[in-house]
């Protein structure tokens, strides 16, 4: 039986294995540009966050009807539980949807169909957390939110992701200041690609509660002693900070150094699906290369719990924590 943890940096979209992007083409009569399997998932191998990103976008092709997302979001499930997690806060990315023809309801109520029975069929309590694109308008962020409104039941939190350079917090100051007065969650991706100073924005201007990536808050000693004073969360995501190259290789990732800190640092899979594995494989590769210790992985487990937005269900959180510290590494 694996570590129980928390998923907290997890985007529904990057979980869509080469197997599943054929069988939704299939049918839903959409014509990929590759002949097979195989060749998708060599395509996979990409360079950067931009040919990524382009892979991503035009793989969400596929993703048309509610049963679409359902399939999807259980697929994920079935695999996070396989290792070990036990609460995960998704990800999803509606103006990408939107901007094809899909609307949000059949993104939201799709994806709730999995979600809603998760607990039932995969023994792992969720959240959903609605991002906005950075490197589209503040404008269409806010209509996103705005459309988003008969579904805030199921929406716990909204986050910030896609390409970070040139795209800084305050773009979206106004949106995050509504979505606040709504009562939802904050988060954002910052000091990923960005510089430090996106982390101290992101907390100054839009309020979040967690960090996601924050890798680069190391070149900014101040600013680690703020996040470690502040207990802000950050949700790293080892083997994808390496095929996306903000680090050379695994050995050089600077978790140790960031757990040394005193940071609350997690550990996630961001887009297991094109990054190499799901977040049992992300600790797996950390323990491996970074030589972490059985105490270390323990104190990872239990950062993700505490880091979670659980605030509206104490007890769960305590009793995940308890299955914490009563794991007993094979």
């Amino acid at each position: 039986m694996p570590l129980p943890k928390a998923e907290l940096h997890l985007h529904i979209e990057g979980t869509l294995e080469p197997e599943l992007a054929f069988a939704l083409a299939a049918r839903n009569g959409v014509e990929l540009s590759y002949a097979d399997t195989e060749e998708l998932r060599e395509a996979y191998r990409f360079e950067d966050l931009q040919s990524f990103l382009n892979l991503y976008y035009e793989l969400m092709a596929v993703l048309r009807t509610e049963r679409d997302f359902e399939d999807l979001a259980n697929a994920y499930l079935a695999r996070a539980a396989a290792q070990g997690v036990r609460h995960a806060e998704i990800f999803f990315d509606p103006q990408a949807h939107v901007a094809r023809g899909v609307g949000i309801g059949t993104v939201v109520d799709g994806l709730w169909r999995a979600l809603g029975r998760s607990e039932e069929n995969h023994g792992v309590s969720t959240r959903l957390i609605m991002c906005f694109l950075r490197d589209r308008s503040a404008e269409s962020a806010m209509e996103t939110l705005d459309a988003a409104r008969p579904h805030l039941d199921r929406i716990a939190g909204v986050g910030l992701d896609s390409a970070e350079v040139g795209h800084p917090p305050v773009k979206f100051r106004e949106v995050y200041g509504a979505a606040a007065a709504l009562g939802l969650r904050r988060v954002a991706h910052a000091g990923e690609e960005g510089p430090p100073e996106y982390i101290t924005e992101a907390l100054d201007v839009l309020g979040a509660e967690r960090i996601d990536h924050g890798l680069r808050c190391m070149e900014d000693p101040a600013l680690v002693d703020r996040l470690v004073r502040d207990r802000v969360p950050l949700t790293l995501c080892p083997l994808s900070n390496v095929r996306l190259r903000t680090v050379d290789v695994l050995a050089d990732h600077p978790l140790p150094a960031m757990l040394d800190a005193g940071l609350l640092c997690t550990v996630n899979s961001d887009d297991p699906a094109y990054f190499g594995g799901y977040v049992g494989d992300n600790f797996d590769a950390v323990r491996s290369a970074l030589g972490l210790d059985e105490d270390r992985l323990r104190e990872l487990a239990r950062n993700s719990f505490l880091a979670s937005f659980l605030e509206d269900d104490e007890e769960r959180r305590a009793r995940y924590l308890a299955e914490v510290e009563a794991y007993e590494f094979p």
